[in-house]
This record gives C-alpha cells, sequence and structure tokens, in this order.
C-alpha cells in the first residue's frame, strides 16, 4: 500500500504540489541531498524511494539502528563502483538520529564528493541531533503529522485496495483515525488487521477499541506504553531496586527507544529524587549521557545501565525538589517585591544616596564567614524552603543550616548596623 507516485502522498502538499522542493526535485530528476524531518509514519520512507527513482539513482537503504561506520564503508565502496559505470546511489538513512557525531562525520566525505545523495530520516530535531557539518550539506525538509483529513484519505484508499469498505459504523470509523495518532502507518497496519479478518458484522467504537487495542499498543512509542515504560523505570530508580530498573532499562531500549530520551530522565532522576543527599549522582548521569554520545548505540548503552545502578543504590531525597517547588509558588503569590536596599547593586552615587548597598556585611569578612544577614524582602516574613532529609550527605548539610540559625537569631539587622 505504500505510494508509488508523487500524487499518492497525503498530507505534505507544501512539499509534494506546485513548486515545492520534493516536487521540483522529482520533476527536474536533479535529487539534493536533505533531511527528512517529521514524526513517524509521515511518509519519509516512500519520499526517500520515490525521489531514488526519479534521479534515476540505485536506492541504499540504511538503519542508524544497529549499523555502523562498516555498513556505510560498504555501501560507499558500492557507490563509488556504481559511479565508475555511471550510476548514481541515493543513501537513504533511517533515524539518522541515532548515529553518534563520529558517524555522521562519516558520511561528510562521500556526500561532499557526490559518491552519495544522502536522504535522512529522523523524528527528533536535526538542530539538536545531526552535526552542524552534516547539515551545512543537506537540506532539511520538514513533514507534517497527518490530520485526519489526510488519513480519511488513507483509509480510503488502504479500503480500496482491500477490496471494499471496513465494517466499522461511522463512529468507530471516527475512532480508528484517531487511534493513529496522525500516523499513516498506524493506520494502514489497523485498516489491513481489520480487512485480513472482517467481523460479522459492523464493529461499533469499543468493540473497535477491543479488538485492536493490543494492535495499537505495540505502534504507539509516544503514548501510553512510552510513558508507562519509563515511569517503571523512574519510579523503580526512586524505589532504590537496581534489579528491576534494569530490567525496565532494557525494554526501552530494546523496544526502540532513544537511548538520549533515556539519558536526559536519568538527569532528571538525579536531581529529583537524589538531590544534595549524593551530589556527585548527577554528574554521574550527566557524564554516562557523554559517554554515549561519545561511543553511540550498542557500546554507550552501558554507560547508561552503569548510570542507572548507580542512582537506584543511591541515598534518596527530594529536598531539592521540594523546596524548588516551593520557592516556584512563593514567588508566584509574593507578587514584585523589590530586594532589599542592602544587597541591591550601587553603581551610581545617586544609588548609593538612595540607601543602595547601605548596610551590606560582606560575608567573607564576618566571624565564620557568615552575617546572618537577611536576603527575603522586607516585606516578606522568612520562609524555609530547603529542608534536608536526614540521608546521605543532607545530614551534614542540616547541621550546618541549624547552625546558621542559630547565629543568625544572635546577629544584627542591617537596620541595626551603624
Amino acid at each position: 500500500m505504500r505510494p508509488r507516485q508523487l500524487a499518492d502522498l497525503v498530507g505534505q502538499a507544501h512539499l509534494v504540489e506546485g513548486d515545492g522542493p520534493i516536487a521540483s526535485m522529482v520533476s527536474t530528476g536533479v535529487i539534493r541531498s536533505a533531511i527528512l524531518w517529521g514524526p513517524p509514519g509521515t511518509g519519509k520512507t516512500t519520499i526517500g524511494r520515490l525521489l531514488a527513482a526519479a534521479g534515476n539513482l540505485e536506492l541504499v537503504q540504511v538503519s542508524a539502528v544497529g549499523q555502523g561506520v562498516q555498513t556505510l564503508r560498504k555501501a560507499f565502496a558500492d557507490a563509488a563502483e556504481r559511479r565508475t559505470e555511471g550510476r548514481g546511489t541515493l543513501l537513504f538513512v533511517d533515524e539518522i538520529h541515532r548515529f553518534n557525531r563520529t558517524q555522521q562525520d562519516a558520511l561528510l566525505p562521500a556526500v561532499e564528493d557526490g559518491t552519495v545523495t544522502l536522504i535522512g530520516a529522523t523524528t527528533e530535531n536535526p538542530s539538536f541531533e545531526v552535526g552542524a557539518a552534516l547539515l551545512s550539506r543537506c537540506r532539511v525538509l520538514t513533514l507534517k503529522r497527518l490530520d485526519d483529513s489526510a488519513l480519511a484519505e488513507l483509509l480510503e484508499r488502504a479500503e480500496h485496495r482491500l477490496g471494499g469498505p471496513l465494517a466499522l459504523e461511522p463512529e468507530a470509523r471516527t475512532a480508528l483515525i484517531s487511534m493513529a495518532d496522525g500516523d499513516g502507518r498506524i493506520l494502514i497496519n489497523l485498516a489491513e488487521d481489520l480487512g485480513a479478518d472482517p467481523p460479522p458484522a459492523p464493529l461499533d467504537r469499543a468493540a473497535l477499541r477491543t479488538r485492536v487495542q493490543a494492535r495499537s499498543l505495540l505502534y504507539d512509542r509516544k503514548g501510553d506504553q512510552h510513558y508507562d515504560l519509563i515511569s517503571a523505570l523512574h519510579k523503580s530508580v526512586r524505589g532504590s531496586d537496581p534489579d528491576a530498573s534494569l530490567y525496565w532499562l532494557a525494554r526501552m531500549l530494546a523496544a526502540g527507544e532513544n537511548p538520549r530520551y533515556v539519558g536526559r530522565r536519568l538527569i532528571r532522576m538525579a536531581s529529583e529524587d537524589i538531590g544534595l543527599a549524593a551530589p556527585d549522582a548527577l554528574a554521574r548521569a550527566i557524564a554516562a549521557f557523554d559517554a554515549y554520545e561519545r561511543l553511540g548505540s550498542p557500546e554507550g548503552e552501558l554507560a547508561l545501565a552503569q548510570a542507572t545502578i548507580e542512582l537506584a543504590c543511591a541515598p534518596k531525597s527530594n529536598a531539592a525538589y521540594t523546596a524548588y517547588r516551593a520557592a516556584l509558588d512563593l514567588a508566584k503569590s509574593s507578587g514584585s517585591l523589590p530586594p532589599p536596599l542592602h544587597i541591591r547593586n550601587a553603581p551610581t552615587a545617586l544609588m548609593r544616596e538612595l540607601g543602595y548597598g547601605a548596610g551590606y556585611a560582606y560575608d567573607h569578612e564576618a566571624p565564620g564567614a557568615f552575617s546572618g544577614q537577611n536576603y527575603f524582602p522586607d516585606d516578606m516574613e522568612r520562609h524555609s524552603l530547603y529542608r534536608p532529609t536526614d540521608r546521605g550527605q543532607e545530614r551534614e548539610i542540616q547541621k550546618r543550616l541549624d547552625r546558621w540559625k542559630t547565629l543568625r537569631s544572635g546577629r544584627p539587622s542591617p537596620a541595626d548596623l551603624p
């Protein structure tokens, strides 16, 4: 059911109609390297195939998942041999964002000298996931999520090729389109399933959901399954269970989850659930993310596994997270109260005359490097936002806070200073 000509591609009129960049390349037969950026199931692979056919180029498809520099080198060698015979090569790299910088840089010479025309496909923002050197040699073409109108057209086309309308009541048909969530591949797969084993009577909405629920969850990377698995990983780390944490990490990576997404979530866990109980956890999580960036898959995934174990085994505290949330609430509720005069900057004589900076005590010159001054607005009473736990390094932090509280109660306020 894959479109065989440009007119069959739905939902991407800005690219394939009129003077659109894909339409122009197909009409002239001059194919230029490009990065196709868009959600899953919007036609990126189809566009790659149509461009290869339009340019009379040999189509070579590579997936950035599980394939590396050796695969690319072979593709380049084969393309160079074709070139001596007067034939060109279109190299289609699926999920190009999965290549690390070294792997992406390996593409540059062959793209630069015209050995291959590169068409990369990505669901991630190329500005963040594709190196600048490669981006400078490619045009970025953005594909849109398929709206209900495009999906309805796609469904009608699928039904025609299946031999007739699917056995669906009108509201079930609408629900089927909604289940696809903008992904044409999901819609076609669901239609094929229903067409292969038609029900004895048209399905209503509830019956349709029961019929296709299992299948739709398998495809919905950005839906319930995606968020359920990352929630399971996060809660297992928070619950100090390294074994369960590793299991959910492996489940996500085996299912094709972007390891960079997992790495970012590990960094979040280090701040939200460990915090100052083990301050080095944040640096370790960032180091694991950096290690993945340098190594790529699959070697770099071991660094993510190591960080997952370390975070799960670390002492836990959400005191910093709770304190930040409380500070946000206080900031929103207190309005625009100005800082007290004694901690305002006083770069001009007028400001000094108005009392800016007057009475400020330089803490490094105070006994114990602690002046005990007030740093909240004058019209706001002091709030206790950060409350350390008795776990890990926060035990020592609490001792310092208790000592400063005692000292603060015995120190004069700025108004009492000469």
